[in-house]
């Protein structure tokens, strides 16, 4: 070895970087480079097994017999666990001149290599994983137009099976629905270098559209030259289908808010006005450009009406807390015209319980109201003819009673003056008696014309016309008592001859005892019919009926099963009777208890010509 030594063969293995080793046919190593010596120690004189493996025995990956033997060369890898190093290691053979033979080893250090390998790998595998597995579309595309890779989501998003197709697409002409488009995206990536969230409309392999969000970037070659873009694609399809669905949602609420006839509005905690809908326009005669945001609710309301309504609202005596149930006001809106009404109220809060704003429902029952003080006054003025009419009958039987035995007492008197001579003091008394009787009789005849005064002026009418204005009256009253209405007017009813006032106050009454036999609401039902030579109007009820003993008196004066004072007077029925019987007709009525009542109203047809 010392020959080997002193050659210019182990100066230059002295100088390489790398561990070099020389061994013998006997596995003794006979010469360590520093690079060697420095990685595994100097072991010159030792087995290599003991050096480079530190154990007992040959190394498995030695190819010593195939250097040794058959003089090849061999590469290979191998890590060490004693050092922690991973080797790329090169078995040749060394014949010296006598033909004798060694075997050097050259081991180069890998480890850092190896390590960035298996980073750049793990790398390489997430980024593959990333790739494969990401919900959204990936895609590496060129400048010209072709897709080099696409990962399953974007093929899925676009409804492809196979990739290979799906690649040798042109993008323009078949991924966008506007090809113009394509050339637009380029010319904003490559200015920028790259585009967040850019909206496009991709086309379907089925031809659907869908709306895409584009996140990506640009791609170079080491010149700087473009290679094409890569990126993200998120399919906005569901968004775009939710956010339609949610403006449709509001759309309509607002457009159910607005259309509301009731006065609805809505305010935040200062007082600023945030909602004003056309009812509130309406009620309050001031359009919602010049109210929201530009006036305080408490300039809406008169005096300190607002602030009452919001204390209201933060008790709980008016519904709860933070609600106001049907609360009636009064006041002057802004044109001076004076409303009345019922306000609810509530309050709405964050999820937190704190305030936000109030929202209010004003019903605006100034027409109600007015038709309800209407009919009250109408039932009063009924009730006042029911009892002149009653007070007439009583005085026309009294007035009959008294005309018998006074033209009695008058003939009498008269006998008895044609038995008194003229110069008798006692005729100038019988004359004087006669006279007081005459006057007696006048008075009684006054009283009787009192009582039958003349008959309202008779006209040609239609019944359905007098029934159609009588209903478009208590129309509210049924809706708000829970009555359903039913009518069913035969067409071409021949006319009846009578006062139209008084039919009127015929029908007023019989659908008013109607709603009256219905606290609870029930069904009213109005028929007319043409029997030829008469007319008939039927009217029924789903009421509480009227007992069997009661139903032949329910036409006699004074008769009443009604409790109430004022309803209690016991005439409607029977005044009703005689306008009836006065115009040629009659009145029929059924019942049962519990199941309702049906009047049947037949008058003659008209025989005048108007």
């Amino acid at each position: 070895m010392t020959d080997i030594k002193s050659s210019r063969l182990v100066e230059a293995l002295k100088a390489i970087d790398d561990g070099i080793y020389i061994i013998n046919n006997n596995h003794t190593v006979e010469y360590m480079n520093d690079a060697m010596i420095k990685i595994f120690g100097d072991g010159v004189g030792k087995k290599c097994y003991e050096v480079i493996n530190n154990g007992n025995g040959i190394c498995s990956w030695c190819k010593f017999q195939e250097v040794f033997d058959k003089g090849e060369t061999h590469y290979g890898e191998v890590y060490l666990e004693h050092v922690k190093k991973t080797f790329s290691l090169i078995e040749l053979p060394i014949t010296n001149p006598d033909g004798t033979r060694f075997k050097l080893s050259l081991y180069r250090d890998i480890t850092r290599r190896k390590e960035q390998q298996a980073r750049l790998k793990s790398s390489e595998e997430g980024y593959k994983r990333l790739f494969d597995h990401a919900g959204c579309g990936v895609f590496i595309s060129s400048k010209q137009g072709k897709f080099l890779d696409v990962n399953p989501a974007f093929l899925k998003m676009l409804g492809y099976t196979n990739k290979d197709n799906f690649l040798a697409m042109d993008i323009a002409r078949d991924l966008y629905v506007e090809p113009e488009n394509r050339r637009k995206f380029m010319e904003i990536v490559e200015k920028e270098g790259r585009v967040i969230d850019y909206e496009d409309e991709y086309r379907r392999r089925d031809g659907n559209r869908i709306q895409v969000l584009v996140t990506s970037h640009v791609r170079y070659d080491e010149k700087g030259n473009v290679l094409g873009y890569e990126g993200i694609v998120v399919d906005q399809s569901q968004r775009k289908m939710m956010e339609d669905k949610m403006k449709k949602a509001l759309n309509f609420l607002d457009k159910t808010i607005d259309c509301s006839p009731n006065a609805i509005m809505a305010a935040d905690l200062k007082g600023n006005i945030l909602l004003w809908n056309k009812g509130a326009e309406a009620v309050f005669g001031q359009s919602a450009e010049d109210v929201i945001g530009k006036i305080n609710i408490t300039e809406v309301y008169q005096g300190d009406l607002a602030k009452q309504v919001m204390k209201k609202l933060r008790s709980s005596d008016y519904g709860g807390v933070g609600k106001l149930n049907s609360n009636p006001i009064t006041f002057t809106n802004i044109l001076g015209k004076e409303i009345e009404g019922n306000l609810s109220a509530a309050i709405l809060y964050d999820d937190d319980g704190k305030e936000l704003a109030s929202v209010g429902i004003f019903v605006d029952l100034g027409e109600r109201l007015a038709m309800e003080r209407k009919l009250s006054e109408t039932r009063q003025q009924l009730l006042q003819s029911e009892k002149l009419a009653a007070m007439g009958r009583l005085t026309s039987q009294i007035a009959h009673e008294l005309n018998n035995p006074l033209f009695g007492i008058m003939n009498t008197l008269e006998l008895m003056k044609t038995e008194i001579s003229p110069q008798n003091k006692r005729r100038k008394l019988l004359d004087m008696s006669i006279s007081e009787t005459v006057r007696l009789a006048e008075m009684l005849r006054k009283m009787l014309s009192f009582s039958k005064p003349d008959q309202e002026k008779k006209i040609n009418i239609n019944i359905n016309t007098v029934l159609d204005e009588i209903v478009l009256l208590y129309e509210k009253r049924f809706r708000e008592n829970s009555v359903k209405f039913e009518y069913n007017f035969e067409e071409d009813m021949p006319m009846v001859y009578a006062s139209k006032d008084q039919l009127r106050q015929v029908f007023l009454n019989m659908i008013s005892n109607a709603m009256d036999a219905m606290p609870d609401g029930g069904k009213l039902k109005i028929s007319t019919e043409n029997h030829k030579t008469k007319v008939c109007i039927i009217i029924s009820d789903t009421g509480t009926g009227i007992k069997e003993e009661h139903i032949e008196k329910i036409f006699d004066s004074f008769f009443t099963t009604k409790t109430d004072s004022v309803k209690g007077v016991g005439l409607g029925l029977s005044v009703c009777y005689g306008f009836v019987k006065d115009h040629g007709g009659d009145i029929q009525v059924t019942s049962r208890l519990g199941e309702g009542a049906t009047f049947t109203i037949c008058l003659p047809v008209s025989t005048v010509e108007q």
